[in-house]
């Protein structure tokens, strides 16, 4: 197996598509006359044609095995085949006929890590204004934008962030220029031409808010509303009174933005919001009570910890960085001890990135976060914080029935660790996507490399 790149696996991935009948309807994946002049009514624009790639029955053993819901095992095996998780226990394990098998001594083994907050491909390297296309910063208010259409599958940072990081999926979300900044979209880490080839299937779309300086310093600099942090409430309940009108009414003129907020009201749609301070929050929490809503999760968040219970009562998750803060005002109060604090009082917690670089490490920043609870007297176990970057990750994504964890019957995304995935001196050393290896650092063959890197000494090329 080659390559992420175009002349590799990709087109082996398509020829076995293709060959059982079932390729991806896109317009490089439908014939002339196969092809609709219109998506028939219920059909949803845009949807995932992602096909896992071609995978082996795989056995590893003799591993320490987090499972991503807070449980360690020791000595343990896992099992893959069929794309699936099909056996993880304490001791041996039999293997299927043909199975690649995989002596894991010293080693540990994870679920595929899970970022909840990324902006690759619409914030790709290399970072010039030619590709900045996450903010649609034309208004305060955009729901109608989608940040899929703005993701270029070509982004290096993609086969970075699996071969350092370990990551097999993530959300991208729009930039919190906005109020509102559109739908996000969440991606499994594969090579793809397109970015419905990497759509996580059966993964609900979320929805980008943000509060406090950004979206009143981006417009209030424009002379407009909003400009305080009264202004920003006003507008988003506006917003929100005018969409549950336009949802009541059934001779309504169909409107893009909308029907977005009516999937949000409906509860097919998950809120995920921009929000530093812990005021704003809990007033976040009362205006989604007002309109119908609920908030799936708290983006950075650096104040969680002065509402924990609130947000535990209300089943909000926190994604937050361990130590990343201090640049504006509304950072301020932020603590080291904000994951641990949370943790202590039974909330949900999730390290995320919001980083090209950070994405690569969120196993080391989880480990930061571990240690700062574990110097204020907060005993945390390691599996609980895998469990911030792998089930609890999946749960505020709406895929936890399907990964994040490593049980029986989940997809198989599965990160092999050469030493525990919390010590800095630990990398990814094979990394599987429903089963397919991608990621083996020790087989230059499969070492992604995207496209844009191909034919560039020094960037990406397998040496």
């Amino acid at each position: 197996m080659k390559n992420w790149g175009l002349a590799g696996t990709l087109l082996l991935a398509l020829g076995g598509c293709a060959a059982a009948g079932n390729g991806p309807a896109t317009a490089s994946g439908t014939s002339a006359e196969q092809r609709p002049t219109a998506l028939a009514e219920g059909e949803a624009p845009f949807a995932s044609t992602y096909r896992a790639y071609p995978s082996s029955p795989t056995v590893v053993r003799n591993v320490t095995l987090f499972d991503g819901e807070g449980a360690r095992i020791d000595n343990a095996s896992i099992v893959m085949s069929g794309g699936e998780i099909v056996g993880v226990g304490a001791g041996d394990m039999a293997a299927p006929a043909g199975a690649i098998e995989i002596d894991g001594t010293g080693k540990f083994v994870t679920p595929g890590i899970i970022d909840v907050h990324s902006h690759l491909g619409v914030y790709p390297s290399p970072s010039v204004e030619a590709h900045s296309d996450g903010n649609e910063a034309t208004d305060p208010l955009t729901p109608d934008v989608w940040a899929e259409h703005s993701v270029w599958p070509q982004d290096p940072g993609f086969s970075r962030a699996m071969a350092n990081g370990g990551i097999t999926s993530l959300q991208i979300l729009p930039g919190s220029a906005n109020l509102v900044g559109g739908r996000s979209v969440t991606l499994k880490n594969v090579y793809s031409r397109t970015v419905q080839g990497m759509k996580f299937p059966g993964a609900p779309y979320g929805f980008k808010m943000a509060c406090g300086e950004n979206p009143k310093r981006v417009y209030g600099s424009r002379g407009r509303k909003p400009s305080t942090r009264m202004g920003n409430l006003a507008v988003d309940r506006q917003m929100w009174a005018d969409a549950r009108g336009y949802r009541a009414n059934k001779d309504h003129k169909y409107d893009l933005a909308k029907e977005t907020l009516t999937g949000v009201l409906d509860g097919e749609i998950l809120v995920h919001n921009h929000c530093y301070r812990a005021d704003e929050m809990a007033q976040v929490i009362d205006m989604a009570k007002e309109a119908g809503y609920k908030v799936t999760a708290f983006h950075h968040a650096v104040e969680s910890y002065k509402i924990a219970d609130i947000l535990r009562d209300n089943d909000i998750c926190s994604a937050v960085w361990a130590d990343w803060w201090g640049f504006k005002m509304e950072a301020y109060d932020a603590i080291p001890e904000n994951a641990a604090l949370l943790q202590n009082s039974n909330a949900c917690v999730i390290i995320h990135s919001d980083d090209e670089n950070g994405i690569q490490r969120l196993n080391q920043e989880a480990a930061k976060a571990l240690a700062d609870g574990r110097r204020m007297g907060i005993d945390i176990s390691d599996a609980t914080a895998i469990r911030w970057l792998t089930y609890n990750a999946a749960k505020a994504l709406g895929i936890e029935e399907m990964t994040g964890s490593l049980k029986p019957g989940k997809m198989a995304d599965v990160v092999l660790w050469n030493g525990n995935p919390l010590s800095v001196y630990s990398r990814p050393e094979k990394v599987w996507v429903d089963g397919a290896l991608l990621y083996d650092a020790d087989d230059p063959s499969r070492r992604p490399v995207s496209d844009f890197e191909l034919g560039q000494p020094g960037s990406g090329d397998v040496k």
